[in-house]
């Protein structure tokens, strides 16, 4: 099983241009398998296509995700173009991930899409987008958009191009059995990561397909010290009666540990999000790095000084 350590900024980030090189390049430098960027139009955190441009322009290896791109009031040809030319002028670096976006009230107008409209939405234009990554002309007819011959160039290097979801409820498990290449969730806990990889692996095998059973990982926010009050405050609201230290560890040894649980449940690609931005990418990457970079290598772990 082929272990991947990404690394994201979450919604919150206030990065200038002088500290999102510091990170992109300290991700490349030290091995990191990839970089996530979030989508919230409210939020400080740089658009991910946007920024992702920037990160792919600057190295060569490390690969380009989003966590997430919203889908729903996007017009999928349009966004077909942007990503197979990001994948293209990357060399087949982009691990695109959509999501149907937070329920904010203020984050849905922007998108112009009702909230119970969303998953109808995302629905028809997925599979659209994969349509239009592959083949030269895309016949389509739908509630929401209507092609006739419609050609989208460049096609991507990657074919096919893996789509990633992520969620944990029972429409969104069963949605990621049918739709995904890969699951990357959020805010879950080990045995949750199990339990959702089996309703994903049977909703796809009743859809005649199969998830990669490396495609199957989490998104792990963490705090190097206390956990902060706006985040302790999310946890309550989002996941109300389960401990925030099975969902965000505390401490680099709590980050081994967790990442540690959930290979034992299945799970092999990780991204790590701090809960709080560092005074230096450098000495946060490079202390990241020592502590959980040799799982992805196959090295022993836990040799390493506490930090």
């Amino acid at each position: 099983m082929k272990v991947r350590i990404g690394y994201g900024l979450g919604t919150h980030s206030t990065l200038d241009a002088e500290r999102f090189a510091a990170l992109v390049d300290g991700l490349e430098r030290l091995g990191f398998d990839s970089l996530w960027l979030s989508e919230r139009v409210t939020g400080p955190a740089p658009d991910p296509l946007i920024g992702l441009a920037v990160a792919a322009g600057r190295t060569s290896k490390l690969k380009l995700g989003m966590s997430v791109m919203v889908l729903p009031g996007r017009n999928p040809a349009l966004v077909a173009k942007s990503l197979a030319s990001l994948d293209v002028l990357s060399d087949g670096r982009l691990l695109p991930a959509f999501g149907l976006g937070t329920p904010d009230p203020a984050e849905r107008q922007a998108f112009g899409v009702p909230r119970e409209e969303r998953a109808g939405w995302f629905e028809e234009a997925l599979p659209l987008l994969r349509r239009l990554w592959t083949d030269d002309e895309v016949d389509h007819d739908g509630p929401r958009f209507s092609f006739r011959g419609l050609t989208v160039r460049p096609k991507p290097v990657q074919s096919p191009l893996d789509v990633w979801l992520g969620g944990i409820a029972g429409s969104e498990l069963r949605r990621a059995g049918r739709l995904a290449d890969g699951w990357l969730p959020s805010f879950l806990t080990p045995a949750e990561a199990a339990a959702g990889r089996a309703v994903i692996e049977r909703s796809a095998a009743d859809a005649g397909r199969q998830v990669d059973p490396e495609h199957f990982g989490a998104l792990i926010p963490y705090a190097r010290r206390d956990l902060p009050d706006r985040l302790a405050t999310a946890l309550a609201a989002r996941r109300p009666g389960i401990d925030p230290a099975e969902l965000v560890p505390v401490g680099l040894p709590a980050v081994l540990a967790t990442l540690e649980r959930f290979l034992d449940a299945g799970c092999s690609k990780f991204v790590l999000v701090p809960a709080e931005e560092p005074a230096s990418w450098d000495d946060e990457l490079d202390e990241v790095a020592e502590r959980v970079l040799p799982l992805q290598s196959g090295q022993s772990v836990g040799t390493q000084p506490a930090a």
